[in-house]
C-alpha cells in the first residue's frame, strides 16, 4: 500500500520543529515529542531509519541539517516513504537555487506549506515532478546568495503533462538533426574454481539512451529475447526466425515505457524524456558467453619460493578486443622478490595489495597470453599455515560485446511531421566481480 502518511515535520538538529503539515486526524500533535524524547534524546538516530512508538511508526531521513520526519498509524510502504522525501527534497532544491537546510526553510515557509498541499494529499503521495509544479507553482523561493545555479525557466505548452500523460518530456522540443543514441552495458560477475568449473556466474544489464528528437516522437525498441520474438511470431503468424534468444531476469523500466503495450505485445515503447536516461535494466543467469578464460597455475618451491604461471584467453570474436585489462594474481604477505616473464602487456609486484599487477592494454580477441614469475619469499620461524589463497580478480571492458548475447533487432522512431532520424546503438562488456580461485 502507499505511504499513507498522517503527517510530516521538519526538525533541525536541535529537534526544534521548523515546519509541519498534518494530513489526518489519527495522530495528536505532540507526536515530534515522541520522537524528540525516544529516538533524538537516546542518541539512536543513525542505528535504524525506521521506529516505533506506540502505535505509530516513525520514519525518518537526515539531508543536511534537517531531518524530515514521516508518521504513519497504519502500516505503510517505507520505500515508497523514503522514495517520497528524496523526490521532495529535490523538488524544493529546484525552488531554492540548489540548496536545501534549515535557512532554506526559514526563508520559504509560505512556498513549502504551497508545496506540501501540492505534493500529498490526505498523506497519499502526488505528483513530484518540478517542470510541472513550476507551471501553476509559479511563486520564485528565496534562493541562498552562495547558489551558483541558474533558476529554472517555467516550462510552456505543457497541458499534456498537466493532465499526467507525458510528465517527463515538454513539449515543443526543437532539433536541427535528430538522434538517438542507445548503449548496452553489461558488468559480468564470475567465480570459477581452480579447476575450471564455474561456481557463480550472472550478467547484469542496463540500456541508457541519450535522445534528441524534436516534438513528441513514439519509439518502439525490438531486442531478442525469447518472449518478444514469441509474441512477435504469433501476432505476425509465422514461425520465430532461428537464432539466439535471451531470458531476461528481474527486468525493470524507466516510467515512460508502456507497462500494458509491454505485457500484452511485449514490446518496449515509450515516449522517451529528453537528453540522457536509463531506459531499462536486466539480469540474465543463463547461456552466459565467458569473455575470458583464466588458467593459473600455482606452485609451492620449498618455504621460500614459489612458481606462478597464469594463461588468459580471450573467448570473443577475433575482429574484437578488451581494452584496460587488469590481471590482480594475490601472493603472500611475506614476498621479498618477484621476476617475472610476459608474453603482452607489463607486470609488477604491488606489495600495497599483495598482489602481482598485470596490465594489458589491448586484448585481441581469440588470442592468448601468459604470465610467468618466479616468487622468493621471506623464510620465516613460525610453522607453516594452511590457508586459502584469495581469488584472481580480473578487470576489462569490451566494446561491441554482450556477454549476455543481447542484440537490439530494431530501433523505429514515429514522429507526426515524419522527420529523418539517426540511430546509434553501442555494445559495452565490463568485468563486475569477475573472480577465478587459486
Amino acid at each position: 500500500m502507499p505511504v499513507a502518511a498522517s503527517a510530516i515535520y521538519f526538525l533541525n538538529l536541535r529537534g526544534d520543529v521548523l515546519i509541519n503539515r498534518l494530513y489526518r486526524d489519527d495522530v495528536g500533535g505532540n507526536m515530534v515529542d515522541a520522537f524528540r524524547m525516544h529516538i533524538m534524546q537516546t542518541k539512536e538516530l543513525g542505528t535504524c531509519p525506521v521506529r516505533q512508538i506506540g502505535g505509530c511508526s516513525f520514519l525518518y531521513m537526515r539531508i543536511s541539517n534537517v531531518y524530515i520526519v514521516i508518521v504513519v498509524s497504519s502500516n505503510a510502504n517505507v520505500a515508497c516513504a523514503f522514495k517520497f522525501v528524496v523526490e521532495a527534497v529535490n523538488l524544493f532544491k529546484s525552488y531554492f537555487g540548489g540548496q536545501f537546510d534549515e535557512d532554506a526553510i526559514r526563508n520559504n515557509f509560505v512556498l513549502i506549506y504551497e508545496l506540501l498541499d501540492e505534493i500529498m494529499d490526505f498523506g497519499y503521495p502526488q505528483n513530484l515532478s518540478p517542470e510541472i509544479l513550476k507551471l501553476y507553482i509559479t511563486q520564485e523561493g528565496v534562493r541562498s546568495p552562495f547558489s551558483s545555479k541558474p533558476a529554472d525557466k517555467p516550462v510552456p505548452n505543457a497541458t499534456l503533462q498537466v493532465t499526467g500523460a507525458v510528465g517527463w518530456r515538454r513539449e515543443g522540443l526543437m532539433y536541427k538533426k535528430n538522434e538517438v543514441f542507445l548503449d548496452i552495458v553489461e558488468s559480468v560477475n564470475l567465480l570459477m574454481s581452480s579447476k575450471g568449473s564455474v561456481l557463480r556466474c550472472d550478467v547484469t544489464g542496463k540500456i541508457l539512451m541519450k535522445c534528441f528528437l524534436s516534438g513528441m516522437p513514439d519509439l518502439k525498441l525490438g531486442l531478442n529475447d525469447k518472449l518478444g520474438l514469441e509474441k512477435e511470431s504469433q501476432l505476425k503468424a509465422r514461425p520465430a526466425k532461428s537464432g539466439k534468444t535471451i531470458e531476461l531476469d528481474d527486468v525493470t523500466f524507466h516510467q515512460c515505457v508502456n507497462l500494458t503495450r509491454f505485457n500484452s505485445e511485449k514490446t518496449v515503447s515509450f515516449v522517451p524524456p529528453d537528453g540522457e536516461f536509463e531506459l531499462m535494466k536486466y539480469r540474465i543467469t543463463e547461456g552466459v558467453n565467458l569473455p575470458f578464460r583464466v588458467l593459473p597455475t600455482i606452485k609451492e618451491l620449498g618455504r621460500t619460493r614459489m612458481e606462478v604461471n597464469v594463461k588468459v584467453k580471450s573467448v570473443f570474436g577475433a575482429k574484437m578486443f578488451a581494452l584496460g585489462v587488469v590481471i590482480k594474481i594475490p601472493v603472500p604477505k611475506q614476498t621479498a622478490k618477484t621476476n617475472f616473464q610476459v608474453t603482452s602487456g607489463r607486470a609488477k609486484y604491488n606489495p600495497s595489495i599483495d598482489s602481482l599487477v598485470w596490465k594489458i592494454r589491448k586484448f585481441p580477441g581469440q588470442t592468448e597470453s601468459t604470465l610467468s614469475a618466479e616468487v622468493e619469499l621471506i623464510s620465516t620461524m613460525g610453522e607453516k599455515k594452511s590457508s586459502t589463497r584469495p581469488p584472481i580478480q580480473m578487470e576489462f571492458q569490451v566494446p561491441m560485446f554482450t556477454a549476455s548475447g543481447l542484440r537490439v533487432r530494431f530501433l523505429k522512431v514515429w514522429e507526426k511531421s515524419g522527420y529523418n532520424t539517426v540511430e546509434w546503438v553501442r555494445y559495452i562488456t565490463k568485468a563486475g566481480s569477475y573472480e577465478v580461485r587459486c
